[in-house]
């Protein structure tokens, strides 16, 4: 009986102490929470979502019609000082000129820790902790810092969006760059509304569809006139008019989307040639593709990539922004005069762009203060500056369309989908057929050389008429690094040697985009560090000239290219230029490896062999390749007079990998370092 007892105490122990582990609701955090060390299932982990809920409905009001509230509440644990980052929130709002503006209310926030005897303390968020910012003229964002952070930290944050862009619903996020321990999503829309729902990423949840009967009421005036009689009863003495109001009571369902998982573990940024991670972590996209209101048939939106694109070019701040002419005319008139050549007019005025607006770092398919009010501020969204673009050679005579660019953090649209693009550039295509991209955002773009963020597949090219077209966004020349390097070696084992390297297309872009802030004295001493020589001569030429590949001559020594061992001499073939590391280290990758664009490496190197010695051994020469061309490794080293002569190439033809070429990318590339680390070796005569 005693055992009998035990077990049950035991057992209830046990069921209690799990609920209260389980208890979600906002404010009841548990000490054992705070005293976490590490999360369980990835103790790498700096922070880990604990719980993350969200609550999506439609309200209907008379004087404004259905809006969409997403009410929403975070608990998450700040394992060390690394995650504090996460700690901050940025709530982005539109308030539109005209109409009702998306509103955010009921913000509550809360830090816990545990002081030294052991009190679980919090630390309510304050007025100070919460500031608006204004990104543009019609978008805000609410920044939310959580106060007295420290390590092992939980906090608790929760508020309510309110919109009355009822076609929009927020994309759910199932996956972070840190672990989730517990999700509930709900989605509640009216059957009236026809949504879509397509899964991102490799992480999936099956959503629980169910569906509640309900209704709303519409409250309508009704005016109705009233004859009324004289004092002594006669017709006639006139009328009057009252007013009233009826309601009216419609039915209608409402279909539920639940989701709900536990220990999702974390995609991290962590892994080379990604290119966005965010496009790989799972979730779930909603995208409104029709209305079906009572008494009426279906009204499908955008059901195919033509209408979608019709769709867009509709709209006044899109098409009606590319109508608008004045407010460059006479800066185009002077600029262009003289110029008669199409090639020369495109790229007046694509540097004219470039150097008078600045990008303000926000995407867009969609203006925010109009093209005017760009010009006019030198600063605009991507679609500001790309539709100004588009209008100014338009009028300069050239057949330029606006091209719908989904970017690499919006991942790649796969149905017809207006959310699908998210950002837009521009084309020309020439009267010899040939077509070339531009994107005006980049100051270091060229045209088609566009920056990685444009990458994405393919782009959605638009005629003044609406119809559309696909067109590769992927450049179809390689993205190539040249290296020439020439050395000798003196008695004492000093290389002393020349290296001028050679950068264009996307590589240029690169570089100058990463360079341009940074004195060439810094330079030279990243270069010294990096390849661990000593530079006697660094200079770059052409880092300002666009339209010419750069050139990087650097005169150098080292004293730790050549290691000597009795009367032998070993030396990697391509000195400081040796591949040492495979960067593929994962056994599998779900998600394709992502170089932005074709790209080739090419390293030629002269080693003068020093008197007193001869060549011993040379590595093999080798050429690999990957299936269907993906990719060429060819590598060779030979003797010519007195001097040794390496050339390796490495070469890929695709800029993007698919998973499922992965181990052999993988191996290829073990190849490739295995190859180049083999050394030369010389033998004292």
């Amino acid at each position: 009986m005693i055992m009998k007892n035990n077990f049950i105490i035991i057992l209830v122990f046990m069921i209690f102490g799990s609920v209260t582990a389980q208890n979600y609701k906002f404010g009841k955090v548990s000490k054992e929470e705070i005293e976490e060390q590490f999360y369980p299932q990835d103790s790498t982990a700096d922070a880990a979502y604990l719980y993350k809920f969200r609550k999506t409905y439609y309200n209907y009001n008379n004087n404004s019609g259905f809006e969409i509230v997403n009410e929403v509440h975070i608990r998450m644990k700040l394992y060390t000082t690394e995650g504090f980052g996460y700690a901050t929130f940025k709530l982005p709002y539109v308030t539109p000129e005209s109409g009702q503006s998306e509103k955010i209310s009921g913000v509550k926030a809360y830090t816990y820790n545990i002081d030294e005897k052991g009190k679980m303390n919090e630390d309510k968020l304050s007025k100070n902790d919460v500031f608006d910012e204004k990104v543009s003229k019609f978008r805000h964002i609410k920044n939310v810092t959580m106060p007295n952070l420290k390590e092992g930290s939980v906090i608790e944050f929760k508020y309510t969006m309110t919109s009355p862009f009822i076609d929009y619903v927020d994309d759910l996020q199932f996956q972070h760059g840190i672990p989730v321990k517990k999700i509930q999503y709900t989605i509640e829309t009216p059957e009236w509304l026809v949504f879509t729902k397509k899964n991102k990423g490799y992480y999936y949840v099956k959503p629980i569809e169910t569906a509640r009967n309900g209704s709303i009421t519409f409250r309508t005036k009704v005016r109705t006139k009233n004859n009324y009689t004289t004092s002594r009863g006669a017709p006639g003495g006139g009328n009057t008019t009252s007013t009233s109001y009826e309601n009216t009571k419609q039915n209608l369902a409402y279909n539920i989307s639940s989701y709900e998982a536990e220990n999702i573990p974390a995609l991290k940024d962590n892994e080379p040639f990604v290119g966005s991670v965010r496009s790989y972590r799972g979730g779930v996209k909603y995208e409104m593709t029709g209305t079906r209101y009572p008494n009426s048939r279906l009204k499908n939106y955008s059901t195919t990539w033509n209408n979608v694109a019709k769709e867009i070019y509709k709209s006044s701040n899109f098409g009606g922004e590319l109508s608008k002419t004045n407010y460059f005319k006479n800066d185009l008139d002077a600029l262009l005069a003289g110029v008669t050549s199409e090639v020369e007019k495109m790229a007046k005025v694509f540097q004219f762009v470039k150097s008078n607006v600045k990008w303000n770092g926000y995407n867009g398919k969609y203006t925010d203060q109009g093209v005017k009010k760009a010009y006019e501020d030198h600063t605009g969204n991507a679609a500001e500056i790309n539709l100004m673009l588009t209008a100014m050679l338009r009028e300069a005579g050239l057949n330029a369309n606006p091209v719908l660019v989904s970017s690499k953090g919006n991942g790649v649209p796969l149905f017809p989908t207006i959310k699908g693009f998210n950002y837009v550039i521009s084309s020309v295509q020439f009267s010899d057929n040939s077509q070339v991209l531009l994107d005006a955002t980049e100051p270091f773009s060229m045209p088609n050389v566009l920056p990685k963020r444009d990458l994405n597949w393919n782009g959605r090219v638009v005629t003044e008429n609406g119809e559309s077209s696909w067109v590769k966004l992927a450049a179809s020349e390689h993205a190539t690094t040249e290296n020439m390097v020439m050395v000798k070696v003196s008695d004492d084992f000093m290389v002393n040697g020349f290296i001028r390297t050679k950068y264009d297309n996307l590589k240029a872009l690169d570089f100058r985009k990463s360079k341009n802030h940074i004195k060439d004295e810094e330079l030279r001493a990243k270069y010294e560090e990096n390849n661990n020589i000593e530079v006697e001569d660094f200079k770059i030429v052409n880092q300002d000239v666009l339209n010419k590949v750069i050139i990087r001559n650097v005169k150098f020594s080292s004293e730790d290219l050549v290691e000597g061992i009795g009367n032998k001499l070993y030396i990697e073939p391509s000195l400081f230029l040796t591949k040492r590391t495979n960067p593929f280290k994962l056994e599998d990758r779900k998600f394709p490896v992502d170089f932005a664009t074709v790209w080739r490496d090419v390293n030629k190197v002269t080693i003068q062999i020093p008197k007193g010695y001869r060549v011993e051994t040379l590595p093999e020469p080798l050429a690999i390749a990957l299936p269907d061309n993906l990719g060429v490794f060819k590598y060779q080293v030979v003797i010519g007079g007195n001097k040794i002569k390496t050339v390796s190439i490495l070469e890929f033809n695709a800029a993007m990998i698919p998973p499922k070429y992965y181990t052999f990318l993988k191996d290829f590339y073990g190849q490739v370092v295995q190859k180049e680390s083999e050394k030369i070796v010389l033998v004292k005569i």
